[in-house]
């Protein structure tokens, strides 16, 4: 049995960040906080390597564990129609885990954050107070760690929602035997793909150099591909598309984000926690989760620096909760086109306001703006009826395997 203040469960971005943020030196000096972080053993439990992107100003805490950042992000209709934009002073940016794990695991070892390998069968409340972690090491052995407070990040299955879809993606790291990319723009979409019946499907390019980039193919639809068609569509998009020539893959990154209206909780016990995706970090109308990850993370280590309870707001504001809501039931209805609807946006609105939209730090003057640029009348019908929609249980996950 170990005792901590703070156990963390999940080493991903948001487990790292918690540790990091919490046993890391505090402004005005050191923390008397005992932290204990724990990841699953290597094998099946344990992500593979992946690009987390996110964007923000220059001179970010990260900025130093970068792969690469654009301040320029382009956006390509159905009908090649492209939209290239400078959203100064916010740039794109991207990290790979592995810099991001090594990273941090540099700073909690010299921080004297404990680590141990264990898969988490449960994570409780203690009846006198406290949290309890429980589960197997590598070996079989029974894990027990008890703590002040809990914070978990392990998948969980998303509750009722109104609307779910699924954003899967396939990608390749590629190398080009002659110049292909420009390496100061990174195309966010790229809708000249072949769309689904039921959602969107589009490109994303994003350049390491004139020879290199990382290329997915990438839907949001209600079931998920099987590799074979990942592979069909991005031999499609980098051949008969993008024209990249003869080039070779060095790498691959795979994966699946819920799109979700369903409600996360903020807590599931008096003293267990959850956060990142499982917390609600993913934003359900694009799925990006690092740079939410990153706020939630920071106000709960300001809460525990306090000596506060670290019930924090949710790392989106409700306002934005309903609108991604709105969204995700208009695409899944068919009543907007997804291709048309977010080439229209980029089109149309200032790419910083259209940024810090998508992270949910617009003022609602602006988001009435944004409004009166997407298909008004079809969004109206959606918000009325809203209301009236039963939330019901995800439906089971779904393969579907269409060739380009």
């Amino acid at each position: 049995m170990h005792v901590v203040d703070v156990v963390i469960v999940g080493a991903g971005a948001a487990g790292l960040s918690l540790a990091r943020r919490i046993a890391g030196p505090a402004p005005g000096g050191s923390r008397d906080v005992s932290v204990a972080l724990v990841d699953a053993p290597p094998g099946p439990l344990r992500p593979p390597a992946r690009t987390w992107c996110f964007w923000e100003e220059s001179g970010g805490e990260y900025d130093d564990l970068l792969a690469a950042s654009w301040d320029r992000l382009r956006v390509t209709a159905p009908d090649g129609t492209a939209v290239t934009a400078r959203p100064a002073p916010l740039r794109y940016k991207m990290i790979r885990s592995t810099r991001f794990e090594e990273h941090a695991g540099a700073l909690l070892h010299r921080s004297g954050c404990r680590r141990y390998e264990a898969v988490v069968e449960r994570v409780r409340d203690l009846p006198g107070g406290g949290a309890e972690v429980r589960g197997r090491d590598g070996a079989g052995a029974e894990f027990r760690l008890r703590a002040r407070w809990a914070f978990d990040s392990r998948p969980r299955q998303p509750g009722p929602a109104r609307t779910t879809l699924l954003q899967h993606f396939r990608g390749w790291f590629v190398r080009t035997e002659r110049p292909r990319f420009d390496p100061g723009v990174a195309d966010l979409m790229d809708f000249r793909t072949p769309q689904p019946a039921r959602g969107l499907s589009f490109g994303y390019v994003l350049p390491l150099g004139p020879r290199e980039a990382l290329v997915e193919y990438t839907e949001f639809s209600p079931a998920v591909l099987g590799t074979a068609a990942y592979e069909r569509a991005l031999r499609h998009y980098t051949g008969d598309v993008l024209a990249l020539g003869p080039f070779r893959v060095t790498d691959a990154e795979q994966g699946v984000i819920p799109m979700t209206d369903a409600r996360f909780p903020r807590r599931t016990g008096k003293a267990v926690f959850p956060i990142g995706a499982a917390g609600g970090a993913t934003r359900p109308s694009t799925g990006y989760t690092f740079a939410a990850a990153q706020r939630h993370t920071r106000a709960i280590a300001d809460a525990l620096a306090r000596g506060r309870t670290p019930l924090v707001a949710g790392p989106h504001p409700p306002r934005a909760r309903l609108m991604d809501a709105v969204l995700l039931r208009a695409l899944d209805t068919g009543r907007i086109d997804g291709g048309a609807f977010f080439s229209g946006l980029f089109r149309d609105v200032p790419s910083h306001r259209l940024l810090r939209f998508l992270d949910g730090n617009t003022r609602w003057w602006e988001d009435v703006l944004i409004g009166f640029r997407t298909p008004v009348g079809p969004m109206l019908r959606t918000v009325a009826e809203l209301p009236a929609i039963r939330r019901r249980p995800p439906p089971p996950a779904e393969h579907h395997d269409p060739a380009p």
